[in-house]
């Protein structure tokens, strides 16, 4: 994620920010021109202010998000594309099913899924990857339901993709139940915006690798997808990953199924895209000062959203992640990247990263 600036006073700004900290202003983002605007409100409707050195305010009118009333979005809408006071931007669209929002608990973890969800619709528009909304006609939009538990924890619900539909359970935005199950469970990493990584990798499964012609490339590559899931996943949790798993899968739940593996590949692909831009916009370079340290060498001046090929990002991201782990130590916090990358691993990211430039390519 790259930073912003405010464009009436200077101020860097942030993501999720939603007023300017120096100036005061509100703060919208503009998905379609990928920058954030300080607003002011002109009636009903709101107009970004002008940029510094410029008399005269931009002409166009905005709306924000209607989950901006619930402290949950700053995206803005283009007034001419909707009428509707309580319109939903393009990334909100995709929500099919929120929770009760009554209980402040409730809503504070439905706030944090949906930053989350920003950040992975914002890397899906910068990759140029197909996001049909519910309503286009598309066989298979892409859709979210964000679901609870239950008052009494009845009522499980599992975080999961089925056929264009992301489930994610409001548990996960629990920090310390999110904690608990990524001990219980051995995992290395869990998060929330890496669940939405993984599961959104299940739905371009479907759109890069079955729609797009790439399946005999993929059981090459993953293995064949056709072998029984259930069969799979029950032998997985009984007996846990093969031994040596670690040269040829990024994780050990990528050794439970083909479908797996890839679901894990693609996450990893986009922690890293997201991860060097904003590395690039800091201009990071990493250089030890020790004698032999040339494969932790790195200066990463480019956009990962458009290398010239996979070797590209690991060359790169090698010494990036390395770098991240040593600062964590020294922090006496656990690795922040607690994987590796073996060819083998490294040829399935570029895999990835040749469906991605293809489809963009062709669009």
């Amino acid at each position: 994620m790259k930073l912003f600036q405010c464009q009436n006073c200077g101020q860097v700004l942030y993501f999720e920010n939603t007023a300017c900290l120096n100036c005061g202003f509100s703060l919208g983002y503009l998905p379609g021109e990928d920058r954030m605007a300080a607003v002011e409100a002109d009636g009903p409707l709101w107009r970004a202010v002008a940029p510094q050195g410029q008399a005269e305010a931009e002409t166009r009118r905005w709306r924000f998000c209607r989950n901006w009333e619930l402290s949950a979005c700053n995206w803005l809408v283009p007034a001419e594309d909707s009428q509707e006071a309580d319109a939903y931007c393009t990334a909100c669209q995709h929500n099919r099913t929120v929770p009760d929002l009554s209980d402040p608990d409730r809503h504070a973890r439905w706030q944090r899924i949906e930053a989350a969800k920003r950040r992975l619709i914002y890397t899906l528009m910068r990759l140029g990857l197909p996001r049909p909304h519910p309503g286009t006609g598309d066989p298979e939009p892409l859709i979210f339901d964000f679901l609870d538990d239950g008052p009494n924890g009845d009522k499980k619900v599992m975080t999961g993709h089925d056929r264009g539909i992301v489930t994610l359970s409001l548990a996960e935005a629990d920090d310390s139940a999110r904690e608990k199950t990524r001990s219980e469970m051995g995992e290395a990493y869990r998060t929330l915006l890496g669940h939405f990584r993984h599961e959104i990798g299940h739905y371009y499964w479907d759109r890069l690798v079955r729609e797009g012609g790439a399946l005999e490339a993929f059981r090459a590559m993953f293995g064949d997808e056709r072998a029984d899931y259930t069969a799979a996943l029950e032998r997985h949790y009984r007996d846990g990953p093969p031994a040596g798993w670690e040269n040829a899968y990024v994780s050990a739940y990528a050794t439970m199924h083909p479908w797996e593996d890839w679901a894990e590949t693609w996450a990893h692909y986009l922690h890293m895209v997201d991860t060097l831009e904003t590395a690039s916009t800091l201009r990071i370079s990493v250089e030890p000062a020790i004698a032999g340290s040339g494969n932790l060498w790195t200066e990463i001046d480019f956009d990962p959203y458009a290398p010239r090929d996979a070797e590209r990002l690991l060359s790169a991201w090698m010494p990036l992640t390395v770098a991240l782990n040593m600062l964590n130590r020294s922090m006496g916090q656990r690795d922040l990247y607690p994987f590796s990358l073996p060819d083998q691993v490294q040829r399935k990211i570029a895999f990835v990263h040749d469906l991605v430039a293809g489809w963009r390519a062709a669009a």
